[in-house]
């Protein structure tokens, strides 16, 4: 499993990738390996402000149903769009083609309190 050194990890196998001033949003490797295969994804708050830890939606297995929450604060901007239609692109493509949601931050600092790849590559057990 990826674990790409780049990002930011979250408790809840979030990542997130800060460009500029918006950032990106998605699943980890580990997690939509753990899910299996993804067959939906709903985002139900593009143009919502929320909290750290926030639900901004849901994504589908075969297996399970699992909320996706908020990596740090901020304003939901847009849907990958991309998703509706190929939803296995987290599957094959986590952390490019399966980006989530893209964000603007409310505070940039408070990516820093973020796991980093080692961390999260602790957490993972590898």
């Amino acid at each position: 499993m990826k674990v790409l050194e780049n990002l930011k990890y979250t408790q809840d196998d979030e990542w997130i990738r800060v460009d500029g001033d918006v950032a990106y949003v998605g699943i980890t490797d580990y997690a939509q390996h753990e899910l299996g295969d993804i067959v939906f994804v709903d985002v139900t708050s593009e143009g919502s402000s929320l909290d750290k830890e926030e639900v901004f939606g849901s994504i589908e297995a075969v297996k399970t149903v699992a909320d996706l929450l908020m990596p740090v604060a901020g304003e939901v901007l847009e849907f990958n769009a991309e998703l509706e239609a190929n939803p296995a692109l987290i599957n094959t493509n986590p952390y490019d083609e399966g980006w989530i949601i893209k964000m603007k931050i409310n505070n940039p600092a408070d990516v820093n309190e973020l796991l980093t790849a080692a961390q999260y590559s602790e957490k993972i057990g590898l």
